[in-house]
């Protein structure tokens, strides 16, 4: 950032103060701070300082100061911050600021910087011969699909060319700046394309409803009423978002009320489960997808039935927790029968012709236990049975 400073002291006055519609300004603005944020008003009241003399001067920051009871090297450091504020004199009739910013420049803002160093100086921030003068280079103003532009204290002018600015410099410096035509210098209203509309500008040539004075002619604001004498026309839906799939139709029910599955749903989550193993669909020892679950969910039913009509086994809470266990974990090992482990330990066991999926124990689990405590199933007035060290007996 370039230094900013105060003009010398050959050009600055000896004392500043706000006029009386001014000074009567900047009371109702101190006015809408807070008790004890009066401070927060030092830029509108620089602004307005600068709007009076041209610019902004040691005197009147020293004024603000004093009004605003903060020290002067506070306000001094937000007039030499933001380059809004001109430290130095200006054009007592037009301060010129061209915008160099991108969109100016592709546009042609080169040229109205050398029309401002042949008509007014050839360096910025001075003045011209009578004083009445002065131009700089500024970031954007904020009009670049009119560029390219220049500013005027408040009044912007756009769509410029050399010979257009050259026009207004010599109004200004006439005085007669006031007349000048503010905004687009070209035949355009705002900011519409160079030409006119060509988008949204004429009605649907498709449409055979009506005359062709009626299809032109200018619309007006509400909503016309229709032809059948109804309410309204109904709303657009152009802008919804379509949410209608086939997993959330809820026009597809059942005779109860209920919601059915759509069909091309169906079809994609089916399975024919008479071609899957017993652990389709189980990855990882826990149950995975549709094809596991219906397995085991019937398997879990059967076996609580069984507890509660005495045909399972009732030795305890333990087993019954062991049942649910055994149902809701995928096993991998098969089963075998009880009455063949005497055969088992000789090799010689004997498979065929059994059911080994609804009784028994797993191959390959101990059933030794002369290392575990003794749970919570154990009666009262009962010896501790499998610490360590003990083995239980077969009766237990």
């Amino acid at each position: 950032m370039s230094v900013r400073r105060l003009a010398e002291d050959a050009v600055q006055p000896q004392c500043f103060a706000f006029s009386a519609q001014n000074a009567e300004w900047a009371e109702a603005t101190i006015r809408k701070y807070p008790e004890g944020r009066q401070q927060s008003a030092v830029i509108p009241l620089l602004m307005r300082a600068q709007e009076q003399d041209g610019w902004v001067t040691k005197a009147a920051i020293e004024h603000v100061a004093q009004r605003l009871r903060m020290p002067m090297i506070r306000v001094l450091e937000v007039a030499t911050f933001y380059t809004q504020f001109q430290l130095a004199p200006v054009g007592t009739r037009a301060h010129i600021q061209v915008c160099g910013t991108t969109p100016c420049m592709l546009r042609g803002s080169d040229d109205l910087k050398r029309v401002c160093r042949e008509k007014i100086h050839p360096q910025p921030f001075h003045l011209n011969e009578s004083g009445t003068l002065s131009w700089e280079e500024v970031e954007c103003l904020g009009a670049c699909v009119n560029a390219p532009m220049v500013m005027v204290f408040k009044d912007t002018y756009e769509d410029l060319t050399a010979d257009r600015l050259a026009e207004i410099i010599d109004a200004f410096d006439r005085g007669e700046g006031a007349a000048i035509k503010k905004g687009p210098q070209i035949d355009r209203h705002l900011s519409v394309p160079v030409g006119g509309l060509t988008t949204l500008n004429t009605f649907n040539d498709d449409d055979d409803g009506g005359t062709d004075e009626a299809r032109t002619a200018p619309r007006t604001g509400g909503t016309s009423a229709p032809s059948d004498g109804g309410a309204g026309s109904a709303p657009s839906q152009a802008g919804r978002v379509d949410t209608h799939a086939p997993e959330t139709d809820p026009t597809i029910k059942g005779p109860d009320g209920v919601a059915k599955t759509h069909p091309a749903a169906e079809e994609a989550t089916s399975v024919d489960l008479t071609n899957h193993s017993a652990t389709s669909g189980r990855t990882g020892g826990t149950q995975q997808g549709p094809t596991g679950a219906e397995q085991t969910n019937a398997a879990a039913e059967q076996k609580k039935a069984e507890t509660m009509s005495g045909e399972a086994r009732t030795d305890g809470p333990l087993t019954t927790k062991g049942v649910s266990a055994q149902s809701a974990v995928v096993l991998e090992e098969k089963f075998v029968d009880d009455s063949d482990r005497g055969s088992a330990a000789t090799g010689k066991e004997d498979l065929s012709g059994k059911d080994h999926t609804a009784t028994g124990t797993l191959e390959g689990k101990r059933t030794d236990t002369d290392d575990v405590l003794p749970g919570p199933d154990v009666g009262k007035g009962e010896p501790a049975k499998g610490r360590r060290g003990t083995k239980p007996k077969a009766s237990e």
